[in-house]
């Protein structure tokens, strides 16, 4: 693998501050998503990034984030990946992360790729047939990177991943558009062997790529980092920053 599957560090963090301006759609009919609009002075037009989160879901950071990318001009899709069955935040030690994707916390609702897959092109699909977003951006955190990777040939074209995990190498090499990775100095997802890897393989890919790597801090920071702590705010802002950044100059 490109990075390494999901432990325990992919549950834990802290709720941040702040009150979400979006509102909840379904998509497909089937899916639940949040929707955060770029207001009309300020909206990249035709451009919209969908956002596949952490294995917690729509929740209060994940919804401030796409809120952010809305006050940056994007059309901001914030997609339920888990059909209903996200993880609560903090999960205790011990806690099966791996049984969970394999079969939901009720044992019939996986979160496998099988599974996963559908909902994502789904929401690819409305995008652009229901919003009209003809320049798609695709954002993924943890647990959504593989999907962002997983997905250039569906329509993404340009993507941008924090902390990944569960990426193949050959899904990385199967990328057809410009990729942003914004990495954790400790991280057992994605530690120093695997990003050197991504590296090896986005050279020989040949499409625009970006490693940054953020000290101090650990997998999961761009979304539940601790923004008290002056090191992991600043990680986590210049993360966000990385990946506006990289829409508006290779997206637009």
């Amino acid at each position: 693998m490109a990075s390494n599957a999901p432990g325990r560090c992919c549950t834990i963090g802290f709720k941040h501050d702040g009150t979400p301006t979006g509102k909840m759609v379904r998509v497909a009919d089937k899916y639940d998503a949040y929707l955060a609009t770029p207001s009309a002075d300020n909206a990249h037009q035709g451009a919209g990034v969908l956002v596949i989160p952490d294995v917690i879901g729509i929740w209060q950071n994940s919804k401030l984030i796409a809120d952010q990318f809305a006050a940056n001009g994007y059309l901001a899709l914030l997609l339920d990946v888990f059909n209903g069955d996200p993880l609560p935040l903090n999960r205790p030690p011990g806690f099966g992360i791996m049984a969970w994707i394999a079969n939901g916390s009720d044992g019939n609702n996986p979160h496998t790729k099988e599974h996963v897959d559908p909902i994502v092109v789904g929401a690819i699909k409305t995008l652009k047939e229901e919003y009209g977003v003809s320049k798609l951006g695709a954002v993924g955190y943890c647990f959504g990177a593989k999907y962002v990777v997983r997905h250039y040939k569906d329509g993404i074209k340009v993507g941008y991943v924090a902390h990944p995990s569960f990426v193949d190498e050959d899904e990385l090499e199967a990328i057809t558009g410009p990729l942003a990775v914004s990495a954790a100095e400790t991280d057992a997802i994605f530690p120093a062997e695997k990003r050197h890897r991504s590296e090896e393989i986005l050279k020989k890919v040949g499409q625009p790529y970006q490693i940054s790597l953020f000290s101090q801090v650990e997998h999961g920071f761009a979304v539940r980092g601790d923004p008290s702590i002056k090191v992991q705010r600043f990680a986590k802002e210049q993360a966000f920053a990385q990946a506006v950044t990289w829409f508006d100059e290779f997206l637009l």
